[in-house]
């Protein structure tokens, strides 16, 4: 138990033992003793090892208690304050303070640096029991301790508590486990190194640094919602392979980013949409045996904590405190390029899993029953919205808080523009599930202060079948993911009947979904393509997932991918099959980038990177995730110059931008047969109230479409910008190629788009 601050100035559980042996122990096996109690001269310890699942009490004679420079150092202690929860540098030490409503017990875990020269050999931690008298207010434990470095100091917990599992505790006192508000994270040291697979996550923290210098002419890019080109990327992948160029180590890091904004310049995106950054183990699947052990986690969709950036995306294995100044670097350079940062973040779930396989490293061991949903008319078994095993109980108000205190964290430390919330339609289920019309963290979330200058996106479903494109509840302020849009545009392009007025409805802003209350075409993300699924390329080669890799039998990953392979499965020599597939490449993005709404589209398709039919890559750290730096030098004069000059044309042309919805004068559809099936032909103009005619067609036919061209308005000509059955560079001309005359033969599986001027 803790005693007073007078008494733990020569606290006995800072002593070194004497040399202890036991049976079955060897010289590889390090212990620690950390105070439990006294009994006359004896002190009680807890000895620990590192060896695993070793751990007995003993009692050790240890002769009189004074302080000796031959020891560790004295750690004097005060019980510490409640606020802020983690940890905070207060006037009279550092300050450690965790939330567990059911916990018995507490104790506080430290490995101090330079361990060796105060008697404490590596491997060993200070280990602290926090006294529920003393050191509890309300449902917070907390502890001051004094003398403690203000960096390198790494730290855990152990905590206990009631075992009765058809309750929901999944206490387990002989894990250290990471603080819930840890604000940096540390493990092993390299991206994906099998050598260290095991390795423990603590946390740490920095009161040494100097704060970041942003820089006197720093400014955030502030880029209106209407104007947004998001690009969805993954930090290691876009640097990591060879073909980048980059020095071996800022391959796969933050500083890589930096590296490559040219390239995300000269596209032409102005907003990042970044897969997971928060702190995830990419080895979790490999800690025990099972079909998947030979997988990566490259996506991060299994977040350890939400408030520590991804350590291992450092460069040089530079570790959390450098991870934390390069993400900060990576920022400001986008910002400096006029490049947004939207994070993906995951808090519906987390990397504990399930109780069959549990991987526990903190809130399961803090307080099960507070941090996730649980079923407690089935003795307590946790509940699976996410897919994954677990999901957090998110308007809960303690975890509530927990994810508002995340996001504000991320958006003033790290001057982040946006989020987008993955499976956010598990922010919407009550504590049991249940789901609600207005869960208090939406609501939280949108009427935030500190969050009001913040994109918010939603991908609004969860796996839990709550499907809610379209009704989202938003306060006016949420986008969302529309996956309607996804699933219209792939049926339309690829020549299935009856999509007409769908694709209609989709380009000019999803009005059936989002024209309510005041929000506005740009709360519709627009995409045709996202990580989880197939490529733009695969969505045209491949009618079938090709996932035996993932180990899982291919019964992983969707099975309905709404794509045409353009007459045969995969990689062909048939040069009649890969134009088709160019042109079809095309026609999604064309039609992604006139489409009214916010576009985005996923890094790689820009030079149609390919997965080889691979609809669910999460785990492969390699080429069929890496960015190809080759294949883009090699398609740089086709595909990618088509792509990066259709979102050209986009950024010039207002009509494509509009924050409101077209009325009846803003858009003439030059259709006068909506209800025939088996048309798959669609023409229209978008018209701006400052001049700007802009004709578009679409043809998902097999054969040509003879089509006449309305009139251009007075004192116009129509000058042809687009037409995809072209070979680059005529497959688009930004100044336009005059002579239209009143007809045009749209070409099988092609679209055209023509401005008058």
């Amino acid at each position: 138990m803790l005693r007073s601050a007078n008494f733990l100035q020569t606290n006995p559980s800072h002593y070194r033992s004497p040399p202890f042996s036991a049976p079955g122990l060897n010289k590889h096996h390090r212990f620690l003793f950390s105070y439990i109690g006294l009994s006359g001269d004896r002190l009680k310890c807890r000895m620990m090892s590192n060896a695993p699942r070793l751990q007995q009490e003993t009692v050790i004679q240890m002769g009189a208690l004074q302080d000796s420079e031959t020891n560790s150092p004295s750690l004097r202690t005060l019980p510490g304050q409640h606020f802020p929860l983690g940890v905070s540098e207060v006037d009279n030490g550092i300050n450690f303070a965790i939330f567990s409503q059911h916990a018995t017990a507490v104790t506080l875990c430290l490995s101090l640096p330079q361990r060796e020269a105060h008697g404490i050999e590596d491997g060993e931690m200070v280990e602290l029991a926090l006294d529920p008298h003393q050191n509890r207010t309300g449902d917070v434990w907390h502890i001051c301790v004094k003398d403690l470095p203000k960096s390198n100091v790494h730290y855990g917990y152990r905590i206990d508590g009631p075992q009765d599992w058809h309750q929901g505790h999944r206490f387990d006192s002989s894990i250290v486990l990471v603080d819930p508000y840890a604000k940096l994270v540390d493990g092993r040291k390299y991206f994906g190194d099998v050598n260290e697979k095991f390795s423990k996550f603590l946390g740490t923290y920095d009161f040494d640094s100097s704060p970041f210098d942003w820089g006197d002419n720093y400014k955030f890019p502030d880029i209106p919602e209407k104007d947004l080109v998001i690009y969805e990327m993954n930090v290691r992948a876009f640097t990591a392979d060879e073909s980048s160029g980059l020095d071996p180590d800022i391959r796969g890091s933050y500083l890589g980013v930096i590296e490559k904004i040219p390239h995300l310049q000269e596209l032409g995106v102005n907003a990042v949409e970044l897969l997971p950054v928060f702190e995830f183990d990419e080895l979790e699947l490999q800690r025990r045996p099972n079909p998947r052990d030979h997988m990566i986690n490259t996506w991060g969709y299994s977040t350890l904590n939400f408030f520590a950036p991804m350590s291992r995306y450092a460069s040089s294995g530079g570790g959390p405190l450098k991870a934390s100044q390069e993400f900060k670097q990576m920022v400001k350079a986008l910002h400096d390029a006029g490049i947004e940062v939207i994070l993906d973040v995951v808090y519906n779930h987390t990397n504990e899993a399930d109780d069959a396989n549990s991987y526990t490293t903190s809130f399961r061991g803090i307080d099960n029953k507070v941090y996730y949903m649980l079923d407690e008319k089935n003795n307590g078994q946790l509940l699976n919205f996410s897919g994954c095993g677990n999901t957090l109980n998110c308007n809960q108000p303690v975890v509530m808080e927990l994810i508002l205190d995340s996001l504000r964290h991320w958006v003033l430390e790290y001057h982040v523009d946006g989020f987008r919330f993955d499976l956010a339609s598990v922010l919407c289920r009550g504590t049991d599930g249940t789901p609600l019309s207005a869960p208090p963290l939406i609501k939280a979330i949108a009427k935030d202060t500190v969050l009001s200058r913040c994109k918010i996106i939603a991908e609004p479903w969860d796996c839990g079948g709550l499907y809610l494109v379209g009704s989202f509840p938003n306060w006016d302020r949420w986008a969302e993911w529309n996956g309607k849009y996804r699933d219209d545009m792939r049926r339309f392009i690829k020549g299935d009947c009856g999509m007409k007025g769908s694709f209609a409805t989709r380009v000019s802003g999803s009005a059936d979904l989002y024209k309510v209350n005041k929000r506005k075409p740009y709360h519709s993300i627009n995409f045709v393509i996202a990580h989880d699924g197939f490529t733009l390329y695969d969505l045209v080669s491949y009618n079938f997932k090709h996932n035996d890799a993932n180990g899982e039998g291919g019964n992983d990953g969707s099975n309905d991918n709404l794509s045409w392979n353009c007459g045969y499965e995969g990689e062909t020599d048939d040069n009649s099959i890969e134009a088709l597939r160019s042109r079809q490449m095309k026609n999604f993005h064309l039609a992604l980038i006139i489409s009214l709404g916010t576009p985005m589209m996923l890094m790689g398709d820009e030079y149609a990177h390919t997965r080889y039919g691979n609809n669910n890559s999460y785990g492969h750290d390699a080429a069929l995730n890496h960015f190809q730096w080759g294949l883009l030098e090699a398609r740089r004069n086709n595909h990618f110059r088509f792509f990066k000059e259709v979102i050209r044309f986009r950024h010039t042309r207002r009509v494509f931008r509009r924050d409101t919805f077209f009325n009846k004068n803003d858009v003439t559809w030059h259709e006068d047969n909506w209800d025939n099936y088996e048309s798959k032909f669609l023409a229209f103009t978008f018209h701006d109230s400052e001049g700007e005619d802009i004709y578009m067609a679409f043809n998902a036919h097999d054969y040509f479409i003879k089509v006449t061209i309305p009139p251009p308005p007075s004192n116009k000509r129509w000058f042809r910008v687009v037409d995809t059955n072209l070979e680059s560079p005529d497959d688009f001309v930004m100044e336009g190629v005059p002579g239209i005359g009143s007809t045009y033969n749209v070409a099988p599986y092609s679209s055209i788009l023509l401005e008058a001027k």
